[in-house]
């Protein structure tokens, strides 16, 4: 379904108020309509970058250029349309000058094995979702087949800048080339070959190729994910264990360590103290990122009062096991997650 977008000659009602408060220089006014879209470039702008905090502040600058430049838009085209041309461009500067490249694989690696990305981050499902959600939201249908998930996002980070940017424009959200070609400074010819390249290298990689994540109901998640926290609090291994996939993959961005397989991950945590009495009682705090289920794990240490940031674990389920664990620093991520910084 493509999202449908005003003919160049066509006004909206939301076009001729930008224009009236671009020429009356009325910042609040102009800020008011923009901000409408900031659910919805901030997802593009994490597609592209894989960062959250790197979205944030590039979305905040896409406002700022597009106050800057507010004489320039005279309602030709859609507001969302000038938006989105500022958001793509901002970002292909800010791939380019900051010289983000991932490695590439080593080809002697288990093809298994996560592929590392430093910067990577979790996106909060809160932040995908409209407080009322309906067609009347000018992101709704941008963000109705957003596919988010840390895996799909890892791969895209291997693609060139432009191929990247043709990919999401006009699969995640079905702008056709002729409307990327004019974002990216490109003929709708070499869009279609972009697409084709970057389609092509997806289908060869294979966090890219993985089957989707499980979808056991609420009831069914819900009961699955109360086991793995009381597993936690409860210190018991077997348990935590008992839930895993025997081919589990286990990576801690921005730590370039990643392992497959349970047995091994399990013992290395065990080898790290978890389970002990020294390594001291957790608590967990269940939320979703990336259309996925996550824990923001908290630790008391002995003789501690209280329980303090650890870990935020994103986990990825196939069958009724956990198949992947993406684990960040908590601390790092949990403002945007709206957690605190411990509990009593």
């Amino acid at each position: 379904m493509r999202v449908h977008e005003p003919a160049q000659n066509e006004r909206t009602p939301e076009d001729e108020a930008v224009v009236a408060a671009a020429r009356q220089g009325d910042k609040p006014a102009f800020a008011e309509l923009t901000e409408r879209y900031r659910r919805e470039l901030r997802a593009f702008c994490y597609r592209l970058l894989g960062s959250f905090d790197d979205s944030e502040d590039l979305v905040q600058e896409t406002f700022l250029k597009a106050w800057r430049a507010r004489e320039s838009f005279e309602g030709r085209s859609s507001l969302r349309s000038w938006l989105y041309r500022i958001a793509t461009n901002a970002c292909l500067d800010f791939l380019a000058s900051s010289r983000r490249q991932v490695l590439a694989r080593d080809p002697n690696e288990p093809p298994e094995l996560p592929a590392h990305v430093p910067w990577l981050q979790p996106y909060p499902d809160a932040l995908l979702d409209p407080p009322a959600p309906g067609d009347a939201e000018p992101d709704a249908r941008a963000l109705e087949k957003e596919r988010i998930e840390l895996a799909y996002l890892v791969a895209l980070q291997f693609l060139p800048a432009r191929q990247r940017a043709a990919l999401v424009l006009c699969d995640a959200l079905d702008w056709s080339a002729k409307d990327a070609a004019s974002f990216l400074g490109m003929t709708s010819a070499a869009v279609n070959a972009s697409l084709q390249r970057a389609r092509a290298t997806l289908r060869e990689d294979p966090s890219a190729r993985r089957p989707p994540p499980s979808n056991l109901g609420s009831e069914k998640r819900r009961e699955f994910l109360e086991r793995y926290v009381q597993a936690h609090e409860r210190r018991d291994v077997d348990a935590i264990a008992a839930v895993l996939h025997e081919d589990l993959r286990f990576s801690m961005p921005p730590q370039p360590e990643r392992y497959v397989g349970r047995d091994a991950i399990v013992r290395a945590w065990v080898e790290g103290g978890f389970g002990t009495e020294e390594f001291g009682d957790m608590r967990c705090v269940l939320t979703s990122a990336n259309r996925l289920p996550a824990v923001a794990v908290y630790r008391r240490r002995p003789g501690g009062e209280r329980y303090r940031a650890m870990a935020f674990d994103v986990l990825r389920i196939e069958g009724e096991l956990i198949r992947e664990v993406t684990t960040f620093e908590l601390d790092a991520v949990r403002e945007a997650f709206g957690l605190p910084e411990e509990l009593p």
